[in-house]
């Protein structure tokens, strides 16, 4: 590293290669549209194990209110969400939560 704090891009960069090494997925639904990111990321969540992460990247401005609030009812846990507004794109880490997704 150069002592430099890194932009949202690399920082992002780095937490899918860490999710990448921990055998966690990435789901890339850039270009998508409504209601396509929510779905999608619910569908890759269900097989997924208890404390599992799944770093979620999309272009879509609906995903901003829409992964949040179906995390929280599904019982999932958003660990972090980023915003590149110079690529027009969200960042979503979340871990799967215990419960049966019953959403």
């Amino acid at each position: 590293m150069d002592g430099r704090e890194p932009r949202i891009g690399e920082r992002m960069t780095r937490m899918a290669d860490d999710a990448m090494v921990q055998g966690d997925q990435v789901l890339d639904l850039r270009g998508l549209r409504c209601p396509m990111p929510l779905l999608k990321t619910k569908q890759a969540l269900g097989p997924l194990a208890a404390g599992a992460r799944l770093l979620v990247i999309t272009s879509d401005p609906g995903s901003k209110r829409d992964i949040p609030a179906y995390l929280d009812i599904g019982g999932h846990r958003l660990e972090s969400c980023d915003e590149s507004p110079g690529e027009g794109t969200f960042h979503f880490l979340i871990v799967k939560g215990a419960r049966a997704n019953l959403c």
